[in-house]
């Protein structure tokens, strides 16, 4: 079992999993006001997850661990053409700790990455502009989804696809892996 995660602020009610049962995806989203992390740790837990795919950065660049002059951008960011991990400051360290946590469980964390994904199905015609056309052309390559209501869940079922990219061996990857892999 794996989830999908889109990774929002910790209390804005923007944080959506995605997960696999009965035959279809399942898609959750955090309340407004609550715990983010601690929603996807307990969904974790409850599901019995091994694997998460979350679409937020996992690691720093390697200037601010090494003698690199690069202290903004990790090589898959610059590759996919992704934030930094540095402009999401608070986001970063909180996913950074969430893989932490989860890792003394026994549980692996993945970075993956949407827009990236997206463009590697080329759907990304009515990506973040038009969700009920996204979400058709999407279902190409998904079990059954529900009605998605939002882009927090819609990049939640991509990281559940690149997740599933990932356990059949056919996701795409970028970076180093000293700094950082991407799965796509």
């Amino acid at each position: 079992m794996f989830i999908g995660a889109d990774f929002g602020s910790k209390r804005a009610g923007t944080t959506a999993i995605a997960y696999h049962e009965d035959g279809a995806i399942q898609v959750l989203q955090s309340v407004k006001g609550e715990d983010a992390d601690k929603f996807i740790r307990n969904y974790v837990v409850a599901l019995n997850a091994e694997h998460l795919f979350l679409d937020a950065p996992l690691s720093l660049p390697k200037g601010l661990l090494s003698d690199s002059d690069e202290v903004f951008y990790r090589e898959a960011d610059r590759i996919l053409q992704a934030m930094s991990p540095m402009f999401l400051g608070g986001l970063t360290s909180r996913a950074i700790l969430l893989k932490k946590l989860l890792a003394k469980q026994g549980r692996k964390v993945y970075e993956i990455y949407p827009k990236a994904l997206v463009k590697e199905l080329s759907i990304e015609e009515h990506y973040k502009k038009d969700l009920e056309a996204f979400q058709e052309a999407l279902q190409e390559f998904c079990p059954p989804l529900p009605e998605i209501r939002n882009w927090h869940q819609v990049d939640a079922c991509l990281a559940w696809l690149s997740g599933f990219r990932f356990t059949q061996g056919e996701a795409s990857s970028y970076g180093e892996e000293s700094e950082g892999i991407i799965y796509v």
